[in-house]
């Protein structure tokens, strides 16, 4: 279940890549990024997918993928913000000048390394353990979000796949109950308060 959502995200991202018009690719994107680093910055969680499962780990340190996000917000925190900016920009020039055909390759090379590979652990940033399935759901998380800032980015009218979406909504949902916020976002969703301003589960 968790990658065939995972190819319909994947397939949605690379359709979506395709639709940009060319005069958006040096407009702006999301914050720092235009919109060659932003749909870069989206592309990696093609390739690591790729990158990680040729990095096997001989220990589980998360167990689902609400505990990656809890992980990841400390560890982005003593990153950097222009560390990360930086890689979204390489990233972005990575592109080439055809950054829909290469989209396209990077999706058909991820979805073939994931059809059999099984659910084995992997090692992905900072060397952390996490099974091949809860790392897709991140995988998802990440192409729906930054789909949806793509398509606003360039004004495109886009109806993402409507499984991505679900997962995506409920993987937030639990992480901000993991987080002690779960009250915050039920009161919100149920129209009986605003979330705070940039209020934000990642």
């Amino acid at each position: 279940m968790t990658s065939s959502v995972f190819a319909s995200a994947a397939t949605a991202f690379a359709r979506l890549v395709r639709a940009i018009p060319e005069t958006s690719w040096d407009g702006p994107g999301l914050g720092d990024w235009d919109m060659r680093a932003l749909v870069g910055h989206t592309s990696r969680s093609l390739i690591t997918v790729s990158e990680y499962l040729r990095a096997p780990a001989d220990h589980e340190d998360v167990d689902d993928a609400v505990a990656y996000y809890v992980w990841v917000r400390e560890f982005m925190g003593s990153a950097g913000a222009e560390a990360i900016n930086e890689r979204g920009r390489q990233a972005g020039r990575d592109l080439g000048a055809d950054p829909a055909s290469v989209v396209d390759r990077l999706v058909a090379r991820a979805l073939a390394d994931v059809e059999n590979a099984g659910d084995p652990v992997i090692s992905v940033i900072g060397g952390l353990g996490i099974r091949l399935s809860h790392y897709l759901q991140t995988r998802v998380f990440e192409l729906t979000v930054h789909g949806v800032d793509i398509a606003r980015a360039a004004g495109l009218d886009v109806e993402l796949p409507a499984d991505a979406v679900e997962q995506s909504a409920v993987l937030a949902t639990r992480v901000a109950a993991r987080l002690g916020q779960g009250e915050t976002v039920l009161t919100a969703l149920t129209g009986r308060s605003a979330l705070p301003p940039g209020y934000s589960v990642v």
